[in-house]
């Protein structure tokens, strides 16, 4: 059999929730409350990198963007609304026809494909940026995963990723707290065995020409409701790699 990074419980866990993607109230509250703080990262980023005009209303225009992992294309939108040409990819077919759907709704030409990054990667496809957030922890096979991702990223193109850091704080806050106590999210979203550390990241992506430009960890403000860029990356972090 060919290697895969499809993780079949995993893609039908979010499968179940597809409905609900869109719902700021739902089961993806918290992915709602972490968008802001993430887009302003992309934003702000892909802007410096790019050396484009922020204040232009479409300032993404040219720039061809995949989001991997797409889910209800929370990301896709936003990057579509600033200009550019985007694709979103889910192994999931329900979470891309309500992809569609959404987009359809809101007036946006978004390309949304059920596929895999192996499969894109095996087609040659490459982006100016690729976006990898909240996905590798849900995986079936992390090395094959990077490389691929790695691989969709053109020379000189960006690569962003989020996602849970293996601590004993990140255990007890993203999964007892977040799952259990606070039940922001469904019990089981999350297998702590599947956290990887930044440094785990980095070592596998540095072989495919990636290196890191940035990082920064993400904390949450219970005073203000809010998620913060924080020096903090012993829980949720942020990682910005360059194609060589």
């Amino acid at each position: 059999m060919a290697a895969t990074t499809i993780n079949d419980s995993e893609v039908k866990k979010f499968s179940d929730l597809a409905e609900q993607w869109w719902d700021p109230s739902g089961q993806f509250k918290p992915l709602h409350k972490f968008n802001p703080v993430r887009l302003a990262y992309i934003r702000e980023h892909i802007l410096a990198s790019f050396k484009l005009d922020g204040t232009k209303r479409y300032p993404f225009e040219g720039l061809n963007i995949l989001d991997i992992g797409c889910g209800g294309g929370l990301l896709c939108e936003p990057m579509a609304r600033l200009g550019a040409t985007v694709t979103g990819a889910d192994a999931s077919q329900r979470n891309i026809a309500i992809a569609k759907i959404h987009a359809e709704q809101s007036g946006l030409d978004i390309t949304y494909l059920a596929t895999t990054s192996e499969e894109l990667a095996a087609k040659g496809k490459q982006f100016d940026v690729v976006l990898n957030m909240e996905v590798v922890e849900h995986v079936a096979d992390v090395p094959l995963y990077l490389k691929s991702c790695s691989e969709l990223v053109r020379p000189g193109g960006l690569m962003f990723i989020a996602t849970i850091n293996r601590t004993a704080k990140a255990y007890a806050l993203a999964i007892v707290g977040a799952e259990y106590v606070l039940k922001w999210l469904p019990k089981g979203t999350h297998d702590f065995k599947k956290f990887l550390t930044p440094e785990e990241i980095i070592s596998i992506i540095s072989r495919h020409k990636m290196s890191i430009r940035d990082r920064c960890g993400v904390s949450f403000n219970p005073l203000h409701d809010q998620w913060r860029k924080s020096r903090d990356m012993s829980v949720n972090y942020m990682l910005l790699a360059e194609k060589s």
